[in-house]
This record gives C-alpha cells, sequence and structure tokens, in this order.
C-alpha cells in the first residue's frame, strides 16, 4: 500500500474526530437524498472511522490542482462514494450512495 494512503487517512481521521469537516453545496444534498438521516456530524464520523482499506485513490483536481482522495466507506450495508480535499480541514465534495460509474472509480 502506498505511503501517501495511511497519511491521508490519518490525516482524513484526524480531521473527522475534530470535527474539521466542511461540506460544498452538492455533497450537502447527496447527504440529505441518501434518506439515512445523517447529518454533517454523522459524515464526519463516517470519515473518523475510515480505514487505510477503503481508499480507492486519488486524482488531481483539473480547477485547483490539488489531490482529491477517493474513498469507499459504508454506512451499514450502504456502500458509500466520497471525495475529499485536504486543506486546513476536510473538504468533502462529494457524498453519495456508490453505483454505476462509481463502482469502477473504487475499484
Amino acid at each position: 500500500m502506498a505511503r501517501w494512503v495511511w497519511w491521508a487517512v490519518a490525516r482524513i481521521r484526524t480531521l473527522g474526530v475534530t470535527g474539521r469537516v466542511r461540506f460544498t453545496h452538492k455533497p450537502l444534498e447527496e447527504l440529505y437524498r441518501l434518506d439515512l438521516g445523517l447529518d454533517e456530524s454523522d459524515a464526519a464520523d463516517v470519515l473518523a472511522l475510515l480505514a487505510p482499506s477503503e481508499v480507492a485513490g486519488r486524482v488531481r483536481s483539473s480547477r485547483t490542482g490539488e489531490w482529491m482522495y477517493v474513498l469507499g466507506p459504508g454506512v451499514g450495508a450502504i456502500p458509500l462514494y466520497v471525495k475529499v480535499i485536504l486543506r486546513d480541514e476536510c473538504v468533502v465534495i462529494s457524498f453519495h450512495a456508490r453505483e454505476g460509474d462509481d463502482e469502477e472509480d473504487l475499484a
């Protein structure tokens, strides 16, 4: 497993535990559309429990050039597709149930 995975997981977990997670508009809507009763605090808890095996990869943002970390955690039996950018806080840019093309990103 690549070294950056361990660094990313440690950073994401720390930011999740300390509540330093921010949602852009789109993933906040996606979170509520899951209809699982999750709020931002619950999503931060999901990130705080992230395991290295749930990191699917990383891609560069074409807009900012920053790394976007692609994650595949689950809530109960629901597999999720989550993308985050790490800054002073964890910025969530996608948070929804995994389906269709997302499966390829997490293979």
